[in-house]
């Protein structure tokens, strides 16, 4: 199995796609870590040095992808698509490296513009299309409506409703989604602009 290469930048609409750098780190926790964001996510508080850690760690693994989104010289959204083995047994390598995990935040200045969507869309179109993925799932709160309905927009499908499945520490035991779409079903990325 060769080792795929993805290439950034890459232009979706308005939106420049490409690798977060170091210089970047202050700008996006300044609202990534704001109570509106982190009400929906699991890690709630992330420092400047782990996501600094993370994002070098990413640099030369087309596995992990991590991207942010430019907006006229704002950093608008950040993404993440990791890769993983699927299930399966062991007479065939088809499973390994098969299965990608999608991850989006936008800074809510800029929420309702599609750039969650347009994001999404152009991480699933490098799955499917650049790591050749069979699958990519993504998950929420079931109460982060925005998150979900980006998800239906790029044709994904509801796989799981789990009921109280999730610690909110707001909120207390509260229903997760699980959402999946197969690289057969992928039509690609919807046209930019759509509000999220």
């Amino acid at each position: 199995m060769t080792t795929p290469y993805v290439s950034w930048p890459r232009e979706v609409g308005d939106l420049r796609l490409r690798v977060p750098t170091s210089h970047d780190v202050d700008r996006v926790l300044a609202w990534r870590n704001e109570p509106e964001v982190t009400r929906w996510l699991l890690r709630t508080t992330l420092d400047a040095d782990e996501l600094r850690a993370a994002w070098r760690s990413s640099l030369d693994d087309p596995y992990d992808q991590r991207i942010l989104a430019d907006l006229d010289g704002a950093v608008v959204a950040s993404a993440s698509l990791g890769v993983d083995d699927g299930m399966g047994q062991p007479g065939s390598d088809a499973w390994r490296r098969a299965e990608g995990s999608l991850g989006y935040l936008v800074d809510p200045a800029y929420a309702g513009r599609g750039i969650a969507t347009a994001v999404a869309g152009a991480l699933l179109d490098v799955a499917f299309t650049d790591l050749g993925l069979h699958r990519v799932t993504a998950g929420c709160f079931a109460a982060n409506e925005a998150s979900w309905r980006v998800m239906e927009k790029l044709g994904m499908r509801r796989e799981q409703h789990g009921v109280r499945d999730s610690w909110h520490d707001e909120l207390g035991w509260v229903d997760g989604y699980t959402y999946a779409i197969l690289a057969e079903e992928w039509a690609g990325p919807p046209p930019v602009g759509a509000a999220d």
